[in-house]
């Protein structure tokens, strides 16, 4: 070796790798559908994408190779989705890093409403974000049930929230209990972790959230609004 010279890092190679895996736009599009949490047969996501089913194929090869999408057969149906929540952290992280002004303008009324809804609530992999998914984080901190200072933790006061709202959290995992996830179209942290799952399931298992359209995008029901209300105290324009 010559004088002067080191070693290359292995973990360079494992980075420029990853980012190899994400440097595609087909890829890219796949993984920003499957934030939704949900698995997608590889025929949705050719449709989803624009591209052959064939071509298709191969991408996911890649990602599933890549450690970034898991894969399951069911008949002659090939399901995939995201391996893990870090997986959905690291999309949504990216995702937070391009500049305002950088996406495309929406070319039609249906992109634009599409849009829209995305940006007033979400699904982020098993958490909720958009504009709803910052009124809860706001809500919770404001209430003293969650605290940002230190990195995103729930307080005692939290943790009986949870209790009394009928959320159960599994505490068993390795999971954290509470983590930030930065928003890509508000660009400040919401609720993720276990909290931010359990809060998320709970909220399409009881009606307080439906889905709309075939992207990740939620609405918030009239029930929803009187239980945010009543429990967290968010007003139904913080909503809309």
């Amino acid at each position: 070796m010559l004088e002067g010279m080191t070693s290359r890092d292995p973990q360079a190679a494992e980075l420029a790798r990853l980012a190899s895996l994400v440097a595609d736009e087909t890829r890219a599009s796949c993984l920003l559908a499957l934030l939704d949490g949900r698995a997608w047969t590889a025929s949705e996501l050719a449709r989803h994408a624009g591209v052959a089913a064939s071509t298709l194929s191969e991408h996911l090869g890649k990602l599933v190779a890549g450690g970034l999408l898991t894969e399951e057969r069911q008949g002659r149906h090939r399901y995939v989705r995201l391996a893990d929540a870090r997986v959905a952290q690291l999309v949504e992280e990216l995702a937070s890093h391009l500049a305002p002004g950088s996406a495309l303008r929406p070319r039609n009324l249906r992109e634009s409403s599409a849009g829209s809804a995305m940006a007033r609530g979400r699904t982020c992999y098993d958490h909720l974000a958009g504009r709803l998914g910052i009124a809860v984080t706001d809500a919770l901190t404001s209430r003293a049930l969650l605290r940002q200072d230190t990195g995103f933790a729930l307080t005692e006061a939290g943790l009986a929230w949870f209790d009394t709202a009928g959320i159960a959290l599994d505490r068993k995992g390795r999971r954290p209990l509470a983590r930030a996830c930065l928003d890509w179209t508000e660009r400040r942290p919401h609720l993720a972790g276990v909290a931010g799952a359990a809060l998320c399931r709970h909220a399409l298992d009881t009606g307080w959230c439906v889905r709309i359209g075939s992207e990740r995008a939620v609405k918030v029901t009239g029930a929803g609004e009187k239980a945010l209300a009543e429990l967290l105290g968010i007003s139904s324009t913080a909503l809309r």
